[in-house]
């Protein structure tokens, strides 16, 4: 495992009536984001608020090319972006955290029990875990590679994975005291992480060697 630096190239937020960022998502144009009682859209140019769903957004946020979906205590929410209108539910994993769409399933991060877990979308079903020997607080795929980010003891990283296996390839240390509560790829080379309860979004780089 190679350990590298995260870079933080820029800071959102925090928004009005956003105390906390609870997962993330991007959809093409826009950055939505979960902060309890409302998911938030803003504009990531200019930085700016441009919509918002009265929804429960406790945990991940993920968005499917077409749908958002929204870990709302033990279910996932499927909904329609444009009238916010619940199209579907489906049973959660316990303790679920991070939430990510790839491949045609969603990735659930469950937190407590430091796994991955990739669910049939229609279902529920778990098709398959993987491990990790931290706590999963954000999951994402970028360019067909699985990353996932940790907040434990005061430490945040953000960590490439064999998808098969697990195995961490590349770790990248956020700044001390700089948690990641949530994750997304912008489908290029950059990440979206939820700041937690500090409200904030960052932008965020991982160069390889």
């Amino acid at each position: 495992m190679k350990k590298l630096n995260a870079e933080i190239l820029n800071e959102y937020g925090p928004y009005q009536g956003a105390e906390a960022v609870h997962g993330v998502t991007f959809d093409g144009k826009r950055v939505w984001f979960a902060s309890g009682d409302k998911l938030n859209a803003i504009d990531p140019d200019s930085t700016k608020p441009v919509d918002s769903i009265n929804i429960s957004a406790e945990a991940g946020t993920a968005f499917d090319g077409r749908h958002l979906f929204q870990i709302a205590n033990d279910k996932i929410q499927k909904l329609d972006p444009t009238t916010g209108q619940v199209l579907a539910t489906i049973p959660a994993p316990d303790g679920s955290s991070g939430l990510a769409w790839a491949e045609g399933s969603l990735w659930v991060g469950q937190y407590q029990k430091r796994k991955i877990v990739q669910l049939d979308p229609q279902t529920g079903e778990v098709l398959r875990d993987i491990e990790s020997n931290r706590y999963v607080t954000g999951v994402t795929w970028l360019n067909g590679e699985l990353w996932h980010g940790t907040w434990e003891d005061d430490n945040s990283e953000l960590r490439r994975l064999n998808p098969q296996s697990g195995e961490v390839i590349d770790s990248f240390a956020m700044p001390q005291g700089t948690g990641v509560s949530g994750l997304e790829s912008d489908g290029r080379d950059r990440f979206f992480c939820g700041g937690g309860n500090s409200g904030k979004l960052r932008v965020v780089r991982c160069i390889r060697d």
